[in-house]
This record gives structure tokens, sequence and C-alpha cells, in this order.
């Protein structure tokens, strides 16, 4: 997903920009671009690539002075990466920034060509600039008047930055479907696709809300609605500051995020504990609640949706309830058997993730209770859920999630454990022994840490693979799709996951000499099926890289290389497990030499189809 960052103040504008967007890199993006207030005249710079690319460029061919302006890291959706296409993008007296997508950006683009506009890329945010243009020209001295009219013919999702040539120092905001905050500062206020773009400058903010205009000056930010009416808004403070957004010393941001896991569980778990005991009370969760739910619906995207994919195998052991696991993206076009008496839990990190969001609003027309697991604070699945659990991950940088997960996790053992309570599957006494398990991950995950350098070795054996396999039988099946999906995100070998049962039914023909097979085998009671099917990729010349339990004696014709996981309850194991995977993933790319923290084509949080 693309950033945005807008500024009106005392301070070099050029640096309060570059310093946002460098804060919004994690959400992945191929060119670059400001534009800034210079002598009352708009100075634009952008560049394909890189932010240090745009660095250089305005290094050579000056760079824009002033106190207000706007920037943008884009990803391309219209119009392939160059400088042509990169924001911001004119019109006119207008300039913008755009994250989303305007759908129906060719019927405004050949109405604005009847009335003479020539368009200088190939993008769908260069119409809107234009469009906005062409109704300032019929209301001069009016751009709020303009925007509202822009509002009612873009069809889409967008948050937009605009300047106007005719208003110096001043930046204008507004947003459909895609996220964008109004921060608050002293002499000086913000618009940001992310609070961690301004905390450096400020921790208060308000969340712009769907249809709402933000005007901003040095002195005030003034926010409108689409009738031109100000609206009150409550400012809210981010409850983390700045350091949570910097490495702290680790030479990537995932490592670091891979080391707050155990503080994350911590800070998610313990405030939904009460005596010992799970309580979701505050998040609208109660005992009578759940009792109401004939069926579960679990959505979510990525490994989102590898969390649920754990949450459904333990629901259904605890709790004896049915549960689906849908991807996003698929639940909303296949007409779900969703309705009255279902709940359907969202899981997403940002809680703008755009698939999601929708298949939750389908959700509830379609009768069901919806819940939302999230780690962003106002963001709008958060927002629209009938139940809420925010997370608290605390900032995630990296774009292959790991803390987000471990806590999303967490929150669905918290979620089994009250449900299986609530419906008499499991005692009082059995519930209160897997809560106080779940509160020894993490000091365990904290020992898996402490001993890591395995996986390093574990690593260099992978580096020269072309493909790879991840096998595991029930919650190590759940796990092994995860553990793949790091992998390729960031060392770009092709890796997939495969229930090790099926490994017969034609995936094992892939194997070849030497071809690595990284099985997962925590589970017990299937440990010796798994065995066997270690044994069968290992007949056929594979080099097998097993995660088990420390207490499993293996023969020595099993395992090429072994990372041994402390003995932990076996139905709390994909929280200790996943840690090596999260591992091996972050050293294989290490040594590959790839974009750890920002792999090629990725965005942190998808808020587009």
């Amino acid at each position: 997903m693309c950033g945005i960052v807008g500024y009106a103040g005392y301070r070099d504008c050029t640096e309060v920009l570059m310093e946002g967007l460098s804060r919004l890199e994690y959400r992945g993006y191929d060119s670059a671009g400001i534009a800034v207030f210079e002598d009352d005249t708009i100075r634009v710079a952008k560049s394909k690539g890189r932010l240090a690319d745009l660095t250089e460029k305005m290094q050579e061919e000056g760079r824009p002075e002033g106190h207000a302006g706007i920037g943008h890291t884009r990803w391309a959706t219209h119009g392939e990466p160059s400088d042509r296409n990169s924001h911001p993008h004119g019109g006119g007296c207008v300039t913008i920034v755009h994250n989303g997508i305007i759908e129906n950006y060719k019927k405004l683009k050949e109405f604005l060509l009847s009335k003479g506009r020539a368009f200088e890329s190939d993008t769908d945010t260069e119409v809107v600039a234009q469009l906005l243009d062409y109704y300032y020209l019929n209301s001069p001295g009016n751009p709020v008047d303009a925007i509202i009219r822009t509002m009612k013919e873009l069809e889409g999702s967008y948050a937009l930055g605009v300047v106007f040539a005719d208003f110096p120092d001043m930046v204008f905001a507004l947003r459909k479907e895609s996220p964008l905050i109004v921060g608050v500062g002293e002499g000086e206020n913000f618009i940001a696709s992310d609070v961690t773009a301004i905390l450096r400058y400020t921790k208060n903010y308000y969340l712009l809300e769907q249809g709402e205009i933000a005007v901003l000056t040095a002195k005030k930010a003034t926010i409108y609605d689409t009738h031109y009416q100000k609206i009150q808004k409550e400012l809210k403070t981010a409850d983390w500051d700045i350091s949570a957004a910097e490495k702290c010393g680790y030479a990537h941001f995932m490592l670091k995020e891979i080391h707050e896991q155990p503080t994350a569980v911590k800070t998610t778990i313990t405030p939904r504990i009460t005596d010992g005991m799970p309580d979701l009370t505050e998040c609208g969760i109660t005992p009578e609640t759940l009792l109401k739910f004939r069926q579960i619906h679990i959505v979510a995207c990525g490994t989102a949706m590898h969390a649920g994919i754990v949450g459904r195998y333990v629901i259904e052991k605890l709790a004896h309830v049915p549960v689906n696991v849908d991807i996003a993206s698929e639940f909303r076009y296949r007409e779900p058997l969703v309705g009255e008496g279902d709940l359907v839990i969202i899981i997403s990190q940002s809680g703008e993730t755009a698939d999601s969001l929708a298949a939750m609003r389908l959700a509830k027309e379609l009768g069901a209770k919806t819940l939302a697991i999230v780690n962003a604070k106002g963001s709008s699945i958060a927002r629209e859920a009938d139940m809420l659990i925010y997370t608290h991950a605390g900032p995630e940088i990296a774009v292959a999630s790991t803390k987000a997960y471990m806590v999303q996790i967490a929150v669905m053992y918290l979620f089994a454990f009250e449900l299986a309570l609530a419906n008499g599957s499991i005692s009082e006494a059995e519930c209160r022994r897997l809560t106080a398990l779940l509160q020894e991950v993490p000091e365990q995950i904290e020992h898996i840490l402490a001993h890591k350098e395995m996986t390093q070795l574990i690593a260099s054996e992978l580096i020269t693979a072309d493909s790879l396999l991840y096998i595991g039988r029930g919650l190590d099946y759940a796990l092994s799709m995860e553990g793949s999906l790091k992998l390729k995100e960031l060392s770009y070998i092709h890796s997939e996951s495969y229930a090790a049962g099926e490994l017969k039914h034609g995936t094992i023909s892939l194997i070849t000499e030497n071809m690595p097979v990284i099985a997962v085998a925590t589970q017990t009671k299937l440990l010796e099926k798994t065995i066997s099917n270690i044994k069968e990729v290992k007949a056929r010349g594979a080099k097998v890289i097993v995660v088990c339990k420390e207490s499993y004696g293996l023969e020595q014709d099993v395992a090429d290389l072994r990372f041994s996981v402390p003995d932990f309850e076996d139905i709390l194991m994909p929280m200790l497990a996943v840690v090596p995977l999260q591992l091996i993933a972050y050293y294989t790319a290490v040594h590959k030499g790839t974009d750890v923290d920002k792999p090629r084509n990725l965005a942190k949080s998808v808020t587009v189809e």
C-alpha cells in the first residue's frame, strides 16, 4: 500500500516529508515524490525507485524549500513505475497525492478529454487532479466546494492529499476507504497514512472518517463533512513513541519484531485474564453471547488467515464448534452460507485490509455477528465490527508479519478457552490449566530466542535451493503454511506447504536429490505418522530439516538437521515452533542479500482489491 504525508508548519517541509515517507517505507513502494510551496508556487520533485533515488535527484536538480506540502510513496497500479507516473500529479492549479484506486477513472477521463484537458501520465490519480481543477475553476476561491463536488463523482477507494496554488501553505485531505489521519502539533499540523510517519513530531491525531475533509494550516486543523459543516472530533493520542518504530540496534525491523514477541504476547493476554481465567467481557464477549453462535467463520488474508487456521484447530478441538476458514477475497464472491446465529471473525493487523473489510460488511448484511481481531486502533474494521479484540503488538514495521501473527493466535487461544468453558466442553479446572500454560509461553519463546544459532546454519543450507517443501500434520500443517509463506516472502525461493499425509497423492513426485524439506513435528499423537512421511521424502533424496520437541528421540536416518523447541503442551506448540520458522526465513533472506524489511512487490497493508 502507498504512503501519504502532508505538512503545514514552521519546519523545513522537505525534511518533514522525507522523514515521514521514510517511516512509511515498510508499506511498500516503487516511486516517491513531494510537492512543496516555494515562494507561492508549488514545486514538485519525484522519481522512480526508492527515497534514496529521490534524494539524489534533488541533490542534482535542487531541493524544494518551504513550510507546507505533500509527499507520497507509490505502488504502481495504473501505469508502470516511472518518473512521469510517480506522484504527486498536477492539473492546473491543483497538485495531489493519492492512495487507492479510482474505479471509474476511464469515464471521468473521457469527460475531461472532451473538455479539452490533456494528460501527462497513465494514472487514475491524474484524472482526480484534473477533475478537481475543473470544478475549482467553476467555483474559484472555494477549494472545499471543489473537493466535495469531486468526491461525488469518484468511485473506488481513495485517500488524497491536495494543495492548491491559490492557497499557499495550506494542505487539504479527504478519504474514502483508504486510511488517513490528521496529526496535531504545536504550530504545525500533519496528514499521514499512519501515525508512525509523524511520531517524531506529535502523538496527537484525529482519525479522518469516510467522506470527511481536512483543511490544514500551521495554526489549526479544521475538519468538514460533505455538507461543508465543521465537525468536532475526539483527539486521540498514540500509545507508543518513536523508539517503537526504530531498529534499536537490530540489523532489521523483522529481527527486532521477532524478539519483541514475548512482550507482545504478555501485553495482549494479560488484560484479558482475570483470576487465572480468560475474560473477554471488555471486548463485548460473554459466555451468554458465545452460546448463541451455531458456527464460526474466520475470514482473513495471508498471515492473518494462517492464524485463523490455527484458531480453527484449537476451537474445534476444545469447544467442538464447527469452524470455516476463508480467504477474504474468496469469501465475498462464493455466496457464503452465513446468516443469523453465525459468528464471523475478521483477523487483520492493519484493520484496513480491503477484502477483509468488505467481507465483514457482507457478513453483517447477511445477519451474522462480527468479531474483529486487529492491531491498529481506530481502523475501519475495528470501528465497524460488532465486537472487538485489540491485539497489542505495537507497530510492526517489517512487511513480513511476525509478532502480529503471534498475538493473533494468542487471542484465538483465549477465545477458544472461553468458548469451550461456556459450552461445557472443558471444565473450569482445565480452562484454568490451559490459561496458565498460555501465560508461560513468553518465557518459552525467550528460551528459543536465546538458542537460535541453529536457525542460521539451517538457513545457510537453503540459499542455493530452487524450491522446497514444508510438511506437517494437524496444527503442524497450519504452522507449515506460515513458515512457507515467510520463506517465499523474504528469500524469493519457491516454497509450498503440504499436509504430510498428502505427499503420496501427487506432491512426492517433486522430490529431487538434496531438495530441502522442512518438517514440523510437534504433535505427539501424530509423531509416528509424520516420521513415516519424513522417511518417504528422505528415501527419495530430500535433505530434511525437522523442527520438533527436545524430548523426541529421532533416528539418525530421519533428519539431516534438527531444531529442538522446549517440551510443552501440544495444543500450544504453534506459538513456540513458529519462532524457528521465522528465524529460518529471516536468516535465509540475510544470506541471500534480499531486502528483508521491504520484500519486492509486497505491501504491509493491502487496501485495494
